[in-house]
């Protein structure tokens, strides 16, 4: 269970809000309430997160923005091109919550990259989860989505995600780096690390430069969800893109891993317009390049989307 945010706010209707106290009933769903998929729409940018330090500071910014809002995170996955979190809270704690999120990467991308507004434009989508099943369903999806999407990881071991922190019998963690040892850091050296005037306690754990993801998502309550590890796991092994409506449609499966299709589009623009990215490129040369990744990769639609800057509804009958 998170050891620094405060979660003595919760109303006492937490128990009944996520059916952690109904009787279990094969093939029986039973109401949740406060319950929300939140998810940015991946073909809004090409980048999100463009290596492992955009990403390390993509997990210190969901401790520090989450101690600003009364909610619980109980899974969330950062992916290159999008983010997803299941949170439990009202609406609108969970709603400005996200925006803060994107918002604050957009300003750290800005500053990093030099690209103003990076993120002005991407969409932000949530659905409401009203059933004990869904929930465990919407979280299996959340952190099986790198796999999904044809990363190099095994099932739990995205580093990018609160996958591999449930009914982990030692506590243990994937961290990036294998053999890492949690430690704590002085009030200096966590300032200069999360670059934040909030103040944060010196009893949080940090693991590989981060803050343990164990100190901002709420591990007991969503093992009580599941009940048992074996739970779990069949929610794990069953549950499939389509059991998730994403933004109004799935989220295809890619066969080619995104950074690896990057390097392939690059080389292909250098091939057809004789330079490297899609920026400088019209929409007529945009097309193009998307029918030519699609006759060469056989890529998904929504991949070539991302890929070329292009709106998804705009090509797919294009394609």
């Amino acid at each position: 269970m998170c050891m620094e945010i405060n979660y003595d706010f919760l109303p006492r209707q937490i128990i009944s809000d996520l059916a952690l106290n109904a009787q279990f009933s094969r093939g029986q769903d039973n109401t949740v309430s406060n319950c929300w998929h939140f998810s940015t729409d991946g073909n809004s940018v090409d980048e999100m997160f463009c290596d492992e330090e955009d990403f390390r500071h993509g997990m210190n910014r969901i401790y520090v923005i989450g101690k600003r809002f009364k909610l619980v995170i109980l899974a969330f996955c950062l992916m290159d091109t999008h983010v997803h979190f299941v949170l439990y809270g009202s609406f609108r704690e969970c709603n400005l919550f996200m925006h803060e999120y994107v918002r604050l990467t957009s300003s750290y991308m800005s500053n990093k990259y030099g690209v103003a507004n990076k993120f002005a434009d991407i969409s932000i989508s949530h659905q409401n989860v009203d059933t004990d099943n869904y929930l465990k369903t919407v979280i299996c999806y959340t952190i099986k989505n790198p796999v999904a999407a044809g990363m190099p990881y095994p099932l739990l071991g995205y580093p990018w995600s609160s996958g591999s922190l449930y009914f982990a019998k030692y506590g243990y963690w994937m961290s990036p780096s294998i053999g890492s040892e949690a430690t704590h850091l002085s009030n200096r050296q966590i300032r200069e690390l999360l670059k934040t005037h909030d103040k944060i306690s010196r009893n949080v754990l940090f693991i590989d430069g981060m803050i343990h993801p164990s100190e901002y998502v709420a591990i007991g309550i969503v093992e009580k969800i599941y009940r048992t590890a074996k739970s779990f796991n069949w929610f794990l092994c069953r549950t499939k893109e389509d059991d998730v409506d994403a933004r109004g449609g799935i989220i295809s499966c890619l066969s080619i891993p995104m950074q690896e299709m990057r390097q392939n589009r690059n080389a292909l623009c250098q091939e057809m317009f004789g330079i490297t990215g899609t920026k400088s490129l019209d929409t007529s040369q945009r097309i193009k390049l998307a029918r030519a990744l699609k006759f060469r990769y056989n890529s998904s639609i929504k991949q070539i989307s991302r890929l070329c800057g292009l709106m998804y509804d705009e090509i797919k009958d294009i394609l």
